[in-house]
């Protein structure tokens, strides 16, 4: 190289230290680089990623390219690195030979290396998609070594029986990591629609069984009932779609539509045939159903409430479009007497609650953390825990929560107290 003067010489080592720190921020930003994000970008029309993303989808040849540009650019940087210090300082000097390697080895560690790895996991998307034009240029011109490379490594992995995936534009998402997506968004989304993101994603895991109405609060018409029962029950109604039964309530014969009864109310007398013939068809929902199924099928049917039964058949409540929909955005305003007065708040921070109210409910309204995974019902909870039939004044604790049995009646607990701690949300929904 005595034909290139120092200061050519030096001009291409700083060159190569360049090309190093691009080869080295290239790999960091294309494996950092958000897959989601550039999915996004694809659909858009973005051509930078469109070709980001074409170039992961070989990562073999991606990293072959890039590693072997690294490592050829560092072997030349020490190369010459050894040339100027011999052209400077002469053949017989090997403490400046060692000096110079040492150098040159710290300021490819900085300079070429560490500096632009961290610059490339701080800007991942923007360096990514500037370096791809570079990295597919480079792929071309490093492809009969990089072939052979490759090539090579797929035996040894074959060998030692390694699955390896190679397509990296695209990564499948489980309902866990979605879920965490959205806890980490929390800066960017009112707390509001967060929530309704995260119960939207728990609509796969929660079943109709967690949310329904049970059968002994049913609201339903018995079609043999007198007709001034009937007419009773018809106008005092809070429904606007009514079970209907015969004789007993695991005889369900049909949905009525309240609207429709009006003609009828009209009358003076009218008998149960008349209401049969408004009837719709029962619709009837196994109680492992999930609801984000259930909402799908209630979409395709065009119904808002199905009957909820067991793998025997027997009735065990109703689900209807309101209490799913609930699930999502929260209660809605417009509630029956039946449903209210379930929670009853102390000046000493404990709770009244009725035996009946749903656990979901408790956890969700209340900022509780009662178990899910048995029970539905606090009465079930209690009976769960207890293994009996508890009296009136007994005192139990259930998840770090002490719980007193306030009343009971026919084998159930009618309403117990919890006490919770003294910095719960005052501003808890109350019914």
């Amino acid at each position: 190289m005595d034909e290139f003067s120092l200061g050519s010489l030096f001009l291409a080592l700083v060159v190569i230290l360049i090309l190093s720190g691009f080869f080295s921020s290239s790999e960091t930003s294309m494996m950092s680089l958000n897959r989601h994000r550039l999915s996004h970008l694809v659909r858009k029309g973005n051509k930078s990623a469109k070709l980001t993303s074409k170039l992961l989808a070989k990562t073999d040849k991606l990293l072959g390219s890039i590693l072997f540009g690294n490592t050829l650019l560092n072997v030349a940087a020490a190369t010459l690195t050894e040339v100027i210090v011999l052209r400077i300082f002469g053949h017989d000097n090997n403490t400046a030979l060692i000096l110079g390697t040492l150098t040159i080895t710290f300021t490819i560690l900085i300079f070429s290396e560490i500096m632009p790895k961290i610059i490339a996991s701080s800007h991942p998307e923007r360096i990514a998609l500037s370096a791809s034009y570079g990295l597919a240029f480079f792929i071309k011109l490093f492809y009969p070594v990089v072939f052979v490379a490759t090539a090579i490594v797929r035996t040894v992995l074959r060998l030692l029986r390694i699955q390896v995936q190679t397509d990296q534009s695209k990564q499948s998402v489980s309902l866990e990591e979605v879920r965490m997506l959205v806890l980490e968004a929390e800066h960017f989304l009112p707390h509001r629609h967060q929530k309704m993101l995260l119960n939207l994603v728990d609509l796969e895991r929660v079943v109709v069984d967690d949310v329904m109405i049970p059968r002994n609060q049913i609201e339903a018409l018995d079609i043999n009932a007198d007709t001034q029962v009937l007419k009773q029950q018809l106008a005092t109604c809070h429904h606007t779609l009514l079970p209907v039964y015969e004789n007993i309530l695991d005889n369900i014969i049909g949905i009525l539509h309240v609207r429709k009864t009006l003609s009828l109310l009209q009358r003076e007398t009218f008998s149960g045939e008349d209401l049969r013939e408004l009837l719709l068809e029962p619709y009837f929902i196994p109680a492992d159903t999930t609801l984000l199924m259930q909402l799908q099928h209630f979409q395709e049917r065009q119904l808002r409430l199905g009957l909820i039964v067991d793998e025997y058949g027997e009735l065990l409540g109703l689900v209807t479009l309101e209490n799913i929909l609930e699930e999502i955005v929260g209660d809605f305003t417009t509630q029956s007497p039946a449903q209210t007065g379930k929670y009853y708040r102390q000046e000493d921070g404990s709770l009244f609650i009725e035996g009946s109210t749903l656990l979901r409910d408790l956890n969700r309204k209340m900022g509780l953390h009662l178990p899910l995974d048995g029970a539905k019902t606090l009465n079930g909870l209690i009976l769960e825990h207890l293994q009996d039939i508890p009296e009136a004044g007994t005192s139990l604790k259930i998840s770090g929560y002490p719980i007193e049995i306030v009343q009971t009646q026919d084998r159930v607990v009618k309403i117990a107290r919890i006490f919770i701690a003294a910095h719960i949300k005052q501003d808890a929904h109350q019914q």
